[in-house]
């Protein structure tokens, strides 16, 4: 029963980041969902409020302009779901759970506005780290004093790759909002994980951009957005931290 509790919590959480996402990058206030298209913003009933739900109610389209539904809108809400219907299972503690919810739909909005927009933005990562930072007084198994380091230490790291990226491959190679996203996730992850987190996202962007190059679905001078792979390992650290980092210290 739970599992499907936080399913229907995962839907609408996709639902909310689907409309940040379209706001945020725009620099406008958060607002009702609305057609995306520039010259219709149509805002929809609720029925429409979730992308899913345009699907059933208008027929995947938009009824004002008929502007097809953005596949990225029910496969951020299903997949929040069905992620979200897992966490019961891989988290004990309750208020654990809730938070580290709240947490991991932080990032899933980070990955997608950085897929479609390359911006990691600020109103998104330093009132994250403020929530975090604050959480870490209450969290087991972390506390302010290694949320504070694992900030400080995800911050000075990043930083110090963002210049070396920046004076090796040239500017824009590494974001500032990549280094926004590590302070970010030291807050939530705290010492060790964070160094785990920032180690397995390097990794797996090297990983995954090998492998793009190599089938050639990318070119060399294709910019990659570099968030979503520190993003990933960060949720993967917060559900995996544990056997990772006894795995990797064993």
């Amino acid at each position: 029963m739970l599992n499907l509790l936080f399913a229907l919590i995962g839907l609408l959480t996709g639902g909310v980041v689907n409309a940040l996402a379209d706001d945020l990058p725009q620099r406008k206030r958060p607002s009702r969902p609305h057609c995306p298209d520039a010259d219709c913003l149509y805002v929809y009933g609720p029925a429409g409020w979730l992308a899913v739900g345009r699907l059933l109610a208008y027929n995947g389209r938009c009824p004002h302009c008929g502007r097809p539904v953005r596949r990225r809108g029910w496969l951020v809400e299903i997949g929040t779901a069905l992620l979200f219907a897992c966490l019961p299972w891989l988290l004990d503690d309750p208020l654990t759970l809730v938070v580290y919810a709240f947490y991991i739909g932080l990032l899933i909005l980070i990955i997608v506005i950085d897929l479609e927009n390359r911006l990691i933005l600020d109103v998104v990562t330093l009132p994250g780290t403020a929530v975090a930072l604050l959480c870490s007084l209450f969290l087991p198994g972390i506390n302010l004093i290694s949320a504070l380091l694992g900030a400080v230490l995800g911050l000075v790291l990043f930083l110090g790759i963002y210049w070396l990226a920046k004076v090796t491959f040239g500017p824009g190679a590494i974001g500032q909002g990549d280094v926004k996203l590590a302070l970010l996730m030291g807050a939530m992850l705290g010492v060790p994980n964070i160094l785990i987190a920032l180690m397995l996202g390097i990794v797996l962007g090297g990983v995954i951009s090998a492998f793009l190059l190599v089938t050639r679905l990318v070119k060399r001078n294709t910019y990659l957005p570099y968030g979503q792979y520190l993003a990933v390992a960060a949720i993967l650290m917060l559900l995996w931290g544990k056997p990772i980092a006894n795995w990797l210290l064993a």
